[in-house]
């Protein structure tokens, strides 16, 4: 009775100790694409190109691990491969970087069996000096008058706009209107903004306007409402 006891014993102790967590050791295969989205500069719409990412550090994380177990590099192609790993769950990751320099995780999740080769969903990351950034944009209207003689009216264009932080004395960027009387300010991190123009009375004097911008989420276009386009005076 004991030598069975001992057996099953033996038995048991064998199949905990073959049962591997998820990591190195097995035959299971994890790969997929890393693809980069480009946020240029000096644009009002925030377009993005799409690229291969190439050379991209990518990381795998063990089941429920608080750290990564592994890391590789992409290739030309942007393509990846953990391999020899036990059956279970992975995350992989690769970072995105805010034009603050800041870097964010792009997370994707799969589960593999024995010997299989699981194919991730293709991670995009992002870059740019726009990227983890947003726009503000308005248009400015005028009203011309020579000595307090109507001349005309249209779009303000060169008219000079400015923006500041709300509460601070002094701004910090300012931008002339374009030819269609649009202006726009970019790479701009959440929080309030007074942006801000003058107009000129019969003796040339000039005062501001001014409206209060909330930028709340990164990656945004905010677009001043039509009411609130500023009309100026300007004495030519």
């Amino acid at each position: 009775m004991k030598i069975r006891l001992i057996g099953l014993l033996c038995v048991v102790l064998m199949f905990v100790s073959c049962k591997r967590n998820e990591g190195e050791g097995g035959t299971g295969v994890v790969q997929g694409y890393v693809m980069l989205i480009n946020h240029p500069d000096d644009n009002y719409t925030l377009p993005a190109d799409t690229i291969v990412a190439a050379k991209t550090d990518v990381f795998i994380v063990y089941g429920n691990s608080d750290f990564y177990g592994d890391d590789v590099e992409t290739d030309d192609k942007g393509f990846y491969k953990f391999k020899y790993l036990t059956p279970g769950n992975y995350t992989v990751f690769a970072y995105s970087t805010l034009a603050s320099g800041d870097k964010v995780p792009v997370t994707a999740s799969i589960s593999i069996g024995k010997g299989e080769t699981g194919n991730v969903p293709t991670i995009y990351v992002h870059q740019g000096k726009a990227y983890g950034t947003s726009i503000v944009t308005g248009k400015v209207y005028a009203m011309y008058f020579h000595n307090d003689t109507y001349r005309g009216q249209g779009w303000a264009y060169e008219h000079r706009v400015y923006i500041r932080k709300e509460g601070d004395p002094y701004h910090f960027d300012d931008v002339r209107v374009g030819l269609d009387g649009v202006f726009a300010f970019q790479k701009l991190q959440p929080g309030n903004y007074e942006v801000f123009t003058f107009t000129e009375n019969s003796a040339e004097v000039p005062s501001p306007l001014i409206e209060t911008i909330s930028v709340e989420n990164i990656g945004e276009i905010i677009e001043m409402e039509p009411d609130t386009t500023f009309v100026v005076r300007i004495q030519v």
